[in-house]
């Protein structure tokens, strides 16, 4: 292990040149004239991954491509056989967010730029930073010699920030070839360098859109205000009965089957090294909020919500234009926890919103997209495994946390190939993943690069 080890400190400076290459490529695969930008990417990947001794190769799909690169020589699973070397596949996307506003970045998104510690480009702490440092981990036992103590496949995907709707599939047809033993994926956070962490549980989420209709048409104010409910108005009215002042949600059922926190989960959120002065300024808010009874750690990683993402009605020009709209509507999402089913609470949702839609409007709720929430054992042996390699590589004391973010793909590898997975991010709080000015600690790209180097020596003990 210390050749391995060695070679990464050594080539620190190139790894950084050739992160520098692959945050170039603009991989926006949520705009269509950036598709050819996905491409090249996808290509680059493959080429570099074959560069240093992976068996890779392009699988195209419906949408953006995916590549699959291995560990050469792998040993074979035959169903109903005990395979004669664990294996692991390593799940990341190459594909980022769209990087406007343009204004608000201090260089450009795809330029990368680096100040100290830091690096400047989008994409660079989601996904491509972290995933590129268990690349860096797999080529230094290619290119020491240094034998790997499993078989290991990397499936880098296209499509990860619109909905990964080609992966499922990609599963299934190839759920053989990817017969594992657990997922690692490096595709969320830590609090800090000082505190690394395994994150043992997402949210899940239920998303739908509500739309009042009033009038048949947008209506003269002062001709007929007074007369008419408003739509507007009454969208307000009906959205403030969904939750009360204490934070907790209203809706009949809407708690039903939420497994209440143990006394072991919340020692760990206990642990969070984020305290409520220092949330409150990084979030720029006067006050936090949230349901009684929960710590704020609690409150956006372990308790469910129902969330307003978006409200629009009536005349949003400049000026003034004196209607009663036609319409009114509200796009949410609920967060979900362990125990909820996301069919269930749409149900419970809909139900209650019907009947407290007063009857001067016609409702309609459009379905959006769901999914279960996610948790893997924060006692049992991958958990162990991965809280030993953190320790060695960061020199402190993992944590255990949950996170209020869903990764619907970790239940798609639950369920197609029987796998848990092991989530142990790399980005920090302030990286600006998904905004202007995302950035990438490199000590979190270096450290990352030798915890990965260590998991697979741990995951096989």
């Amino acid at each position: 292990m210390q050749s391995v080890l060695d070679y990464l400190q050594k080539n620190q400076s190139r790894f950084l040149a050739e992160l520098c290459e692959y945050l170039r490529f603009a991989s926006v695969s949520a705009q269509p004239k950036h598709k050819p930008d996905v491409q090249a990417c996808a290509a680059w990947l493959v080429a570099h991954c074959r560069q240093i001794g992976l068996d890779a190769r392009l699988c195209e799909t419906p949408g953006h491509p995916i590549v699959v690169a291995k560990t050469p020589n792998a040993a074979p699973r035959t169903p109903g056989k005990k395979p004669a070397r664990k294996h692991f596949v390593v799940y990341g996307h190459y594909d980022v967010q769209p990087p406007e506003p343009l204004e608000l970045w201090q260089s450009p998104p795809f330029e990368p730029r680096i100040e100290g510690p830091i690096i400047y480009a989008r994409g660079s702490t989601d996904d491509k930073g972290q995933n590129f440092a268990h690349l860096k981990a797999v080529e230094a036992y290619l290119k020491t010699g240094t034998p790997l103590p499993c078989d290991l496949t990397l499936v880098l995907e296209g499509e990860e920030e619109v909905g990964s709707e080609s992966l499922g599939g990609f599963l299934k047809e190839h759920r053989r070839e990817l017969d594992c033993d657990a997922v690692v994926i490096s595709d969320t956070g830590m609090p800090s360098l000082k505190h690394p962490a395994l994150t043992y549980g997402l949210r899940g989420m239920m998303a739908f859109e509500i739309t009042l209709h009033g009038p048949a048409r947008d209506l003269h104010s002062g001709v007929f205000g007074g007369a008419v409910e408003n739509p507007a108005m009454a969208l307000a009215r009906l959205l403030a009965r969904v939750r009360d002042d204490r934070g907790r949600v209203t809706i009949p059922g809407f708690y039903d089957d939420v497994k209440p926190l143990s006394k072991f989960e919340r020692q760990q959120a206990a642990r969070y090294p984020v305290t409520d002065a220092q949330l409150k300024k990084l979030l720029g808010v006067p006050q936090l909020f949230g349901e009684h009874g929960f710590t704020p750690t609690e409150q956006r990683s372990a308790r469910p919500t129902f969330e307003i993402n978006g409200l629009t009605s009536g005349y949003q020009g400049e000026g003034s234009k004196t209607i009663i709209p036609a319409w009114a509507r509200a796009k949410i999402t609920c967060r979900l926890v362990p125990n909820q089913d996301p069919k269930h609470v749409r149900q419970v949702v809909t139900n209650y919103l019907k009947k407290i839609c007063p009857p001067t409007m016609r409702l309609e709720i459009t379905a959006g997209h769901g999914a279960e929430a996610y948790q893997v054992s924060p006692t049992g042996p991958l958990a162990q495994a991965a809280l030993r390699a953190l320790e060695s590589a960061f020199s402190a004391k993992p944590i255990l946390i949950r996170e209020g973010g869903s990764i619907p793909i970790v239940n798609e590898f639950k369920r197609i190939l029987g796998a848990d997975s092991l989530l142990l991010g790399l980005g920090l709080p302030d990286d600006n993943a998904h905004s202007p000015n995302e950035k990438f600690h490199l000590g979190c790209f270096e450290k990352g690069q030798r915890m990965s180097a260590l998991l697979w020596q741990e995951l096989t003990r």
